[in-house]
């Protein structure tokens, strides 16, 4: 009887071992599953090791014969060159460029990146995806980064921060880019994201009630207080006011991509357009080297502002301000061979 007990017991404790064994191996299944799908590729994007750098991936392939997509943003960086030189007088006013200059230049010290931010162009996306490089392994996902986050200055490095050997160092050295979009269709959409959005009340109170005060008469006491109902002719208005660019520069959101990115001082290496996102975008990516395992963001955005709709905005400016506003943006037009919208009637 007690020989057959022991062998009950032992064969118990050999039961529990073998559970347990499966149960360890389960949850290391069930843990490796888990990273996998945060990172399928099993790899550290951002200290990924590579014999080339950016800029010898684009002005130096490995095929001799270019691609067409190397001929296409060749091109666009010779528009953006000989619109520098033609307008010499106008766009090299101020020969140095200070350390403010510098602030919407996010580097990417791992992938030798510079990025040149410009809000209403994709912005927030971008931002995201250099959280992913530059934040060795914190990040895998972009679109898992809230928009608020991507927008906290302390997430990114920016080029200011840094001395002046190292920002020349960098300069030569790293890949620069930015991305571009048709001005006025981006100025509507900075209209209709700022001023036509309940819960932007910090942008209706430091600029709505400044611009209603200036171009609207007979306002209301609460219209002036509140400044949440700005109509696009009064920011039209407010924009080409003189006293508005005497008094201090433009928000980013409206301020021209030559001013935010300064092209005609800093060499860019490739110009990315919005009408085509996804595809300069991954470029960008592939130069860099991650392109194998990381893809810019898309996602069908129904409320995104169209050409048919900056058209709409702009039937009630008159052909003065629409001739006036133009100028202001007329660099900008130029330097990313943005054709003069058929729908404006300039004098």
């Amino acid at each position: 009887m007690k020989p057959a007990l022991l062998e009950v017991m032992r064969m118990n404790r050999i039961c529990r071992m073998v559970l347990a064994t499966c149960l360890g191996s389960f949850i290391l299944v069930i843990f490796y599953f888990q990273i996998m799908r945060r990172n399928p590729f099993g790899v550290d994007i951002c200290c990924r090791k590579r014999s080339r750098s950016p800029l010898q991936e684009l002005y130096n392939p490995i095929q001799l014969e270019l691609s067409n997509t190397a001929i296409l943003h060749q091109m666009r960086r010779d528009q953006v060159t000989d619109i520098c030189r033609a307008n010499s007088a106008m766009s090299r006013k101020r020969r140095v460029l200070t350390p403010n200059d510098l602030k919407h230049l996010v580097v990417d010290e791992d992938h030798e990146l510079i990025y040149c931010y410009v809000p209403k162009v994709a912005c927030t996306n971008w931002k995201r995806l250099m959280m992913v490089l530059t934040g060795r392994g914190k990040y895998s996902d972009p679109m898992e980064i809230p928009a608020n986050e991507a927008h906290v200055s302390a997430n990114l490095k920016t080029l200011n921060q840094y001395s002046i050997p190292e920002i020349n160092h960098r300069l030569k050295s790293y890949m620069k880019f930015l991305f571009v979009r048709e001005p006025f269709e981006r100025l509507v959409s900075a209209y209709r994201n700022k001023f036509t959005q309940k819960y932007n009340t910090s942008f209706h109170k430091r600029y709505g009630t400044k611009i209603i005060k200036r171009q609207r008469k007979n306002a209301t006491q609460e219209a002036l207080r509140k400044g949440d109902d700005v109509k696009f002719e009064e920011f039209v208005a407010y924009l080409i006011d003189p006293h508005t660019q005497r008094e201090e520069p433009f928000n980013e959101h409206w301020q021209t991509v030559y001013s935010l990115c300064h092209p005609c001082h800093i060499h860019y290496d490739l110009v990315g357009k919005y009408e085509t996102l996804e595809e300069d975008s991954n470029y960008v990516l592939q130069l860099a080297g991650v392109g194998g395992y990381l893809k810019f963001p898309t996602y069908a955005k129904s409320t995104r502002t169209t050409d048919e709709m900056t058209t709409e905005f702009f039937q009630n400016i008159s052909s003065e301000h629409q001739t006036q506003l133009y100028e202001v943006y007329k660099l900008d037009f130029l330097m990313f061979n943005y054709s003069v919208p058929s729908y404006l009637k300039l004098e």
